[in-house]
């Protein structure tokens, strides 16, 4: 199956038949979310993957529509970072040298350069920002389970608070922004035969 065709079946599933993903697939979905781009590297999130009957169970009653919670093979929670501290900083260019064998005084210049980036701006923004890269995180992962013929349903219908307080997430540095439902389609969720509607080209698309 190419990337069109894959993304031509992807839809919101609105039920799942309880199958589970395969290790293997799983780890490769995941692996698309970890290679995301990300501005200025920073990954100003957290990926939870929930995959505990358990803990699916005490999730259902945080979503408007549970359907999906109750019959999907995992849920992944994209938490976004509301502030973005020296600690975080520091620890990401440990790694950058760790990783690329570097001294760190020769990350001075492009750490400084962060620092004076985000040292400009309010912790709103900082959160807006971080939202934004865990959103590109969800895109791909959906975009990988699709590639792999795993059926997935991104969703912001949820209990703010009651979801946070389950999954232990502190309000005050973290939020979460968005989860994504994957499994495989329930033969009796009727919307996939439905025809996909998207706008058409001239309405979309805008040559300059």
């Amino acid at each position: 199956m190419n990337y069109l065709e894959a993304l031509s079946r992807r839809y919101s599933v609105k039920k799942f038949n309880n199958g589970t993903i395969p290790q293997e697939i799983l780890h490769n979905i995941l692996e698309s979310g970890k290679l995301s781009a990300s501005s200025l590297g920073l990954q100003p999130y957290e990926i939870l993957i929930v995959e505990s009957e358990e803990m699916k169970k005490k999730l259902i009653p945080a979503f408007y529509n549970p359907s999906q919670i109750s019959t999907c093979s995992h849920l992944i929670v994209i938490v976004a970072k509301k502030k973005v501290d020296d600690h975080y900083i520091n620890a990401y260019f440990r790694h950058i040298s760790k990783v690329r064998d570097t001294p760190l005084e020769k990350l001075d210049l492009f750490k400084n350069s962060i620092n004076q980036h985000i040292n400009q701006k309010t912790q709103d923004e900082i959160f807006s920002w971080a939202e934004k890269q865990a959103y590109i995180v969800l895109a791909n992962l959906m975009y990988a389970a699709a590639i792999e013929n795993v059926d997935t349903c991104p969703m912001e219908g949820f209990r703010q608070e009651l979801i946070e307080e389950i999954l232990d997430i502190n309000p005050e540095t973290e939020k979460a922004s968005v989860t994504l439902a994957l499994g495989y389609r329930s033969e009796e969720d009727h919307f996939q035969h439905m025809k996909k509607v998207r706008k058409p080209n001239e309405k979309l698309f805008k040559f300059i």
